[in-house]
């Protein structure tokens, strides 16, 4: 009688990718992490990596975006039911302070290397699970936006710091800690913000607003930053989930959005019904002030997205290492080799871009290069590394064969996944033109920002090179048609510049070869390697492949 092919007695099959140390064994983000400043942060980081690289962490990713979250029945409240592992996660992630570490208790920005420190964790996190991460970045970037308010802020300060998730519903002074979501776009406008039609009146200490929001994110948060139309234009407001008086505020949830990926994550359509808001910054200063908030969602879209970039390789190497074909091992077929140390070279040069973009992020408020450098850089970053993300993801699943293709791989919720951050927070387009903007408004400081990087790679012919074609691209008069081309080249520039400071020479060197001069193709695994780059590579990124 045959035998039955079962799971028990099946064989070259790759292990499950779980109990694993996400920083140790990530030798890019080691030495990200050590190049910007954070080596003291590496025991914390390491424990925070095994943490979330264990098996039960990915079972609560998985079951989470299994069971997404569901509008409640009760249409008195309008309450969001999520599933125990979102919880799990949400209260994980804001135990360890996801949400608020970057923050002083005043508000005021944390000490360097705080941005670094995060956003190794906030990169490794995204690995587990990705959805959960929207109101813990929400509620970490509004703080950037209230700043404009200051007596507001200190009141919300003590619960926004906390590390207690509170999922329950009541006035945010009566919980242990709150979130924060965002509601900018409207039906009509979506980018265009200044075609929002929600009125703001003001009514007493406050505001009643009267519209819609098309996307609301997060909205089992305690309160948010929306934008509507007051008498002097367009406004930032709070809008809590309660009235001052303690009853239910006039936000009704449409629906939530059924989205491609992003599965365990809520997003809505909301109405607002002569709703109570408090003022946020000036009247008619609105988009300025939501701004502060828009930038650091931006950042951490990046850091995601680089994040996605990172479990998908490992996933690849992962499977390459114990899947046998034609003989060998899959990581010891030349052409697999090239491919998967092609993918580790943008992994490697996106971590290594958005760990030194978080620097420019603490060192802003003392040095005026670092904060240029962030603004102008930011748009670039995140469009170069948000838009590299989808290809990778694909790619690495096309290493798995039908084994990526199937629910059973975490490779479909990396690929429904990876488009939402180069969407959400500024299409490509909004991106470029972003960029275009710092050029023409602040020509001296971003103009000061290429030639430095343009220092830091000087020994790079392709480097040097691309800098000059940036320059002249961005500056000229009729640059929008054409920006695309040279955004992404600024972003591969910096990312470029970024590996010079934590990566080995080769590394550096191979990435502007083939990024910036020509010894790459369009896809992945056409970059022109040699052997021993190609282990050096893969050894870098998982050791032991």
């Amino acid at each position: 009688m045959a035998e039955l092919f079962t799971g028990s007695n099946t064989f070259n099959q790759s292990p499950p990718y779980e109990d694993v140390d996400l920083f140790a064994s990530d030798r890019p983000l080691v030495d990200a992490v050590t190049g910007n400043g954070a080596k003291p942060h590496h025991p914390a980081l390491s424990e925070f990596g095994r943490h979330w690289g264990s098996a039960a962490m990915f079972e609560r990713g998985r079951l989470a975006n299994t069971h997404p979250p569901q509008l409640d029945s009760d249409k008195a409240q309008d309450v969001v039911a999520f599933h125990r592992a979102y919880d799990d996660l949400m209260a994980e992630s804001m135990a360890i302070g996801l949400h608020a570490m970057t923050w002083s208790d005043d508000g005021s920005p944390a000490p360097a290397p705080a941005q670094v420190a995060r956003a190794a964790r906030f990169y490794m996190a995204a690995q587990a699970e990705t959805g959960h991460l929207c109101p813990i970045t929400m509620t970490r970037a509004a703080v950037g936006a209230l700043v404009a308010e200051p007596p507001l802020l200190a009141q919300l300060m003590p619960k926004i710091a906390s590390r207690q998730y509170d999922s329950s519903f009541r006035p945010w002074q009566q919980k242990s800690g709150m979130t924060l979501g965002m509601g900018m776009t409207e039906r009509q406008g979506g980018t265009d913000v200044r075609a929002n039609t929600t009125k703001a009146v003001p009514v007493g200490d406050g505001y009643e607003l009267t519209g819609h929001k098309w996307f609301m994110s997060a909205p089992m948060s305690d309160a948010f930053l929306v934008l509507a139309q007051a008498p002097g234009g367009l406004t930032c407001f709070l809008l809590p989930r309660f009235r001052p008086d303690g009853s239910i505020n006039a936000l009704h949830i449409q629906r939530l959005k059924d989205k491609l990926g992003n599965r365990s994550n809520a997003s809505s359509e909301v109405e607002f019904g002569c709703a109570f808001a408090l003022r946020v910054g000036e009247e008619g200063r609105g988009v300025r002030t939501i701004l502060q908030m828009v930038q650091l969602t931006r950042l951490d879209c990046a850091i995601a997205s680089a994040g996605l970039m990172r479990m998908a390789l490992a996933q690849a190497l992962h499977h390459a290492r114990h899947r046998g074909v034609f003989g060998k091992k899959l990581i010891e077929q030349p052409l697999m080799r090239a491919v998967l140390a092609d993918m580790a070279l943008d992994v490697e040069a996106a971590t290594s871009v958005v760990m030194r973009l978080c620097r420019s992020f603490d060192l802003a408020a003392s040095d005026t290069r670092e904060a240029a450098r962030a603004r102008l850089l930011t748009p670039a970053v995140k469009y170069w590394v948000c838009k590299t993300a989808p290809a990778l993801v694909y790619e690495a699943m096309e290493c798995l064969g039908g084994n990526g293709y199937v629910e059973d791989s975490l490779l479909p919720r990396l690929y429904r996944e990876a488009p939402v951050n180069a969407i959400w927070e500024g299409s490509g387009n909004v991106m470029c033109l972003d960029v275009l903007r710092a050029f023409a408004r602040e020509p001296e400081a971003s103009r000061s920002v290429l030639t430095e990087l343009g220092r830091e790679t000087r020994a790079l012919p392709d480097a040097q090179a691309a800098m000059r074609v940036i320059e002249t691209a961005l500056t000229q008069s009729d640059a929008e048609p054409y920006a695309r081309r040279p955004v992404e080249r600024l972003a591969v520039l910096a990312a470029t510049a970024a590996l010079q400071v934590s990566a080995p020479v080769l590394v550096t060197e191979a990435f502007a070869g083939t990024r910036l001069g020509a010894r790459g193709g369009a896809s992945l695994g056409t970059a022109l390697l040699s052997a021993s780059d190609t282990a050096e590579f893969l050894d870098r990124a998982l050791p032991g492949s």
